[in-house]
């Protein structure tokens, strides 16, 4: 069951992760789209922005649930 725990643990971690650096991301080219005036890098800003939080919002929220699967 430890085992199990732990590698929950370490997936959690990591999606949460990605999905910080996808909205870290999306962050640095909103605002590249703002200061060049270019409105195809602020909707992709904003798409990568929404995306990365979705993937935050997976990893802290449903990746727990995994471990009333293997309890």
């Amino acid at each position: 069951m430890a085992f199990f725990t732990s590698a929950i643990n370490i997936l959690q971690t990591l999606v949460v992760a990605i999905g910080a650096g996808l909205a870290v991301w999306g962050v640095i080219n909103l605002l590249e789209g703002y200061g060049n005036d270019n409105p195809g890098a602020k909707s992709q800003g904003i798409k990568q922005l929404m995306a990365g939080g979705g993937v935050v919002l997976i990893g802290t929220q449903l990746i727990p649930l995994l471990s009333g699967l293997f309890g």
